[in-house]
Order: structure tokens, then sequence, then C-alpha cells
């Protein structure tokens, strides 16, 4: 298991130390439309309360986000997207005790969060959306924040699933390295849920040290995921238990972050974990 600690500070006052302990990703969705809790959360009082009782509960970051990115989601526009997080984002940052993440893959809404105070960036598309070439990369050499790069394509056909979702990372890296995003910012996400099958997913997770073994803290996101739908015969209420399987497993497999929703449970489960992964 990589041992990798990484200490990043910002200029309110904020700071995370990444490799220490699993730290725990609550996650915001401020969407009407996210697979397991769309519009639950998009009113500014309900988004405050959940981020406080995620905090109470052992959130080490909260991770924002405003356009779903579910199956089949409907895509926003950049200005779309601006326009939800305006309404939370500055109150969040206002009152949120712990830093705020924004989950996106669009330069524009990046650029804003982080100028409105936000302290890292989560990106499904690894620094390599195709439409916007390069500008990732340069919203967080801009801003210095630590940026999440996770892995994604379309379709689910690979040569070897494991190498070359190492070939994605190394590109996003170059990509990174040629806008002057320092490697100590990256983190990686091994895209559990994106462009793979159920069996891929779970393939994936059964050899997550090949992805530990990189020189970057890996951040999973399984939480109430389909493939632990489709295993447990489960609906999306009912996969509290194995999300905190995978995390579990994740955490003895070196893995630096867990996202999710059921906050207290996966930290308790990830706290016993870090024991036994002596931690």
């Amino acid at each position: 298991m990589t041992n990798l600690m990484r200490e990043y500070h910002w200029s309110d006052g904020k700071r995370l130390i990444v490799g220490k302990k699993t730290l725990i990703m609550g996650i915001l969705n401020i969407t009407p439309d996210s697979f397991s809790d769309g519009g639950k959360w998009n009113s500014i009082d309900a988004a405050l309360r959940h981020m406080e009782e995620m905090v109470q509960d052992g959130a080490d970051i909260i991770d924002i986000g405003a356009e779903s990115s579910r199956p089949g989601f409907t895509p926003l526009s950049a200005a779309e997207e601006i326009e939800r997080l305006q309404v939370i984002l500055p109150k969040l940052v206002e009152h949120c005790p712990v830093p705020i993440s924004v989950d996106t893959y669009k330069a524009e809404t990046a650029d804003y969060a982080m100028t409105a105070g936000a302290h890292m960036m989560n990106d499904i598309w690894g620094l390599q959306y195709a439409q916007e070439p390069g500008q990732m990369a340069a919203v967080a050499a801009k801003h210095g924040v630590p940026v999440v790069v996770m892995h994604n394509q379309s379709g689910t056909d690979y040569d070897d699933i494991m190498e070359d979702m190492k070939a994605f990372f190394a590109r996003s890296a170059a990509i990174a390295a040629a806008a002057g995003v320092l490697p100590e910012q990256i983190i990686t996400d091994p895209g559990i849920g994106f462009g793979k099958t159920c069996e891929q997913n779970i393939y994936v997770l059964q050899h997550l040290k090949e992805l530990t073994a990189l020189p970057y803290p890996l951040l999973l996101g399984t939480s109430r995921k389909g493939f632990i739908g489709k295993v447990l015969d489960l609906p999306v209420t009912e996969r509290m238990e194995g999300t905190g399987a995978t995390c579990v497993a994740g955490v003895l497999d070196g893995c630096a972050i867990v996202r999710v929703h059921d906050v207290r449970p996966i930290a308790r489960m990830c706290a016993m974990a870090d024991v036994l992964a002596g931690r």
C-alpha cells in the first residue's frame, strides 16, 4: 500500500491532510435529478442543514454537484450550472467548516466555484473533456487547488482495463503538467460506474492495488451505485451496506478518500478499516 501523505492549506484557514486516515467526502447534490437524492437538498436551508449533518457525522470534505452525472443524465450548460451554484455555494462557503469540493467537468463552472471560495475541483472527465481540451487543467493551475482526476470513457471496450486506466491517468498527468498543475495537486479516482459494466466495476475493485501503487492518492466513489444494486438485488435506497463493504475493501487496498452519501455509518466502517490497515 502506497503511503502518500499530502497536506493542503487554503487562504481561509482550512486544512486537509490526505493519507493519515481515510477521509470522508460527503455528497451534497443540489440537482433535481440525481439518481438517489435528486431534489432533496436544492434549497439553501436544506443544503446547509444537510452539510451540517454530514460534518457532524464525520465528513472531512463536502462535495457539491449542480449537474447530475447519473446514466442518461441531461447535460447543463456552464451558465445553467453556475446559476444553480450561485444560489447555494456562497452560503456554503460562508458556513461550512471543512473544505468544499465542486463536482464539475466544465472549466467555466470550476473557475466560478474556485473564485467563489471552493477548495477543490472534482472532474468526472479527468481533465480530458473533449469539448474543452486543456481548460480544466488551466483552471486548476490558476487557482492552485487539488483536483480529483476521474477515469471515464464513452463505451465499455478495453484492451486491458487496468492498463488502459493507468494510461488514462498518465495522459491526465501530462495535460496537468503542461498547464502548470503540480503533481501533488492530483488525486485520482477509478470512476466506478462510469464507462464500465457491472463486471468491469467489480474487476477494478478487485485490482485497486494497481491504482493505489501510482504516485497519487486515490479517491473511491461507489456510493449506492448500480453495480451494488445488481449484485445485492436492492433498490438505490437500500445500498448502504454494499457501499460500506466496497469502501472497507478500498481502504484496505490503500484508498485515501471515499465519496459517500451515508456519512455516519461509512465513517465508522472506514475508521475501523484504518486500524486494520495500520494507519
